[in-house]
């Protein structure tokens, strides 16, 4: 194949042309560079993927204790018809299962200990039908929700706090009182722990409780259910569907998905990635800009070749060709290697890291300190794309200056000494 001899000869002076001290010295740096800019891309494939699976495992255990899409009363009043409503948001098609709930803050007090809980009023028998959770408690802890018994099921870490175990009895304060002759009281019910669970996720595992949807709206004297749970078949769907939802059900109901009830984490994992992003980006920038120096060094080792180019016939953009040739290709192989670095650790960090812990004697999640024991790693095209082109781009342009610097050269005085 007859390439343009700009390649050609690019590809020659990446490859370090003659072994001089002088060209081997511009090798090692050329190499050096490449080397960075392999380094740089890796580093910021492999954080973000860390990123990406730390963000992953949270949302999964979040989303294994809330639905995909709530329905709600407007001003937290009771649905006139749940069942309605559940049948009328099924005939959307991402939606697969409904449930009703009831919604309220409260406090439960064991002994001089008292906490502040979301209570979470729900149907056994519908629950599993919308999240993880419910699953996994059908036959067990739901199956122990009975109407009328004052049962309720908490998280392990409120479990912990209050010091009790399935079978004790804690006390259930509703935050509006009851008007006695003695005054206004708060209304108090003593319940049963039928039940502890353990979602991993500690906002959840540390201040929600759930009970019998029939025994909450008596508690919190509620008519029926303040909304309706929805799970999708596509969870990433979600923020689509409710606004689909909301236009559909107009000011009957107030329709909110997932990540708006999480909105202030999921902003601060994106602002981290974001922040994240730029900071290892510039790594990648400072390795690429290393490649001026390595061309304005090879213009000034080749400025007699660059002079017998020119009386041979070559014109100004040609030799500016052949060193954005030798630049861009330097680029190329170190994105190169980069991706293939990054993506390599990325898919096999569950097999580096545990070597790596065996090696050193040392656990970089502690499963007594984190509720994550090993590192997670998702890898995305949406990120891994945009890193290869910025790292290209800025390769590219950094190839431009020494470029030009070339095709200025004069060729009767660079020949003058030779």
């Amino acid at each position: 194949m007859n390439w343009p001899y700009e390649l050609q000869i690019g590809w020659r002076y990446t490859r370090a042309g003659r072994a001089t001290r002088r060209n081997g010295f511009i090798s090692f740096i050329s190499g050096v560079s490449m080397l960075g800019i392999a380094l740089g891309v890796a580093a910021l494939i492999i954080v973000l993927s860390v990123m990406n699976g730390f963000q992953k495992e949270v949302r999964d255990r979040m989303l294994s204790v809330i639905s995909h899409v709530e329905l709600m009363a407007p001003g937290g009043a009771a649905l006139a018809d749940w069942q309605a409503s559940a049948a009328r948001a099924r005939e959307h098609p991402a939606v697969q299962g409904a449930a009703p709930f009831i919604a309220a803050q409260a406090l439960i007090a064991r002994g001089d200990d008292m906490r502040g809980v979301l209570v979470r009023g729900i149907s056994p028998a519908d629950e599993p039908g919308v999240t993880p959770l419910g699953a996994q408690l059908r036959d067990t802890a739901f199956a122990r929700l009975v109407p009328g018994e004052w049962g309720i099921v908490i998280g392990g870490e409120l479990a912990r706090s209050l010091g009790v175990m399935a079978g004790d009895r804690i006390t259930l304060l509703a935050p509006s009182g009851q008007v006695t002759p003695a005054g206004v009281v708060p209304r108090m019910r003593q319940m049963t722990v039928a039940g502890i669970f353990d979602s991993g996720h500690y906002e959840y595992d540390s201040a929600l409780a759930l009970m019998h949807i029939e025994d909450a709206a008596r508690l919190f004297r509620v008519e029926g259910p303040t909304g309706v749970q929805l799970r999708l078949a596509d969870v990433h769907a979600a923020p689509a569907v409710a606004r689909e939802l909301a236009e559909r059900f107009g000011g009957d109901a107030v329709v909110r998905d997932w990540t708006r009830q999480n909105r202030n984490w999921f902003d601060a994992v994106q602002l981290e990635k974001r922040m994240m992003f730029i900071i290892l980006t510039l790594i990648v920038a400072v390795a690429a800009f290393n490649l001026v120096s390595t061309l304005v060094m090879t213009v000034t080792d080749k400025r007699a070749d660059i002079a017998i180019l020119r009386t041979l016939g070559a014109s100004p953009s040609s030799v500016m060709g052949i060193f954005m040739v030798q630049g861009a290709l330097s680029g190329i192989i170190g994105t190169a290697g980069g991706l293939l670095l990054g993506l390599a650790v990325a898919f096999n960090i569950d097999v580096i890291v545990p070597a790596i812990e065996r090696a050193l004697g040392a656990s970089f999640l502690p499963a007594n300190i984190y509720l994550i024991s090993r590192m997670p790693s998702d890898p995305q095209a949406g990120d891994i794309v945009p890193i290869g082109v910025i790292s290209l781009l800025l390769a590219f342009v950094a190839t431009i200056y020494p470029s030009w610097r070339a095709s200025r050269v004069n060729p009767a005085e660079a020949l003058r000494y030779e």
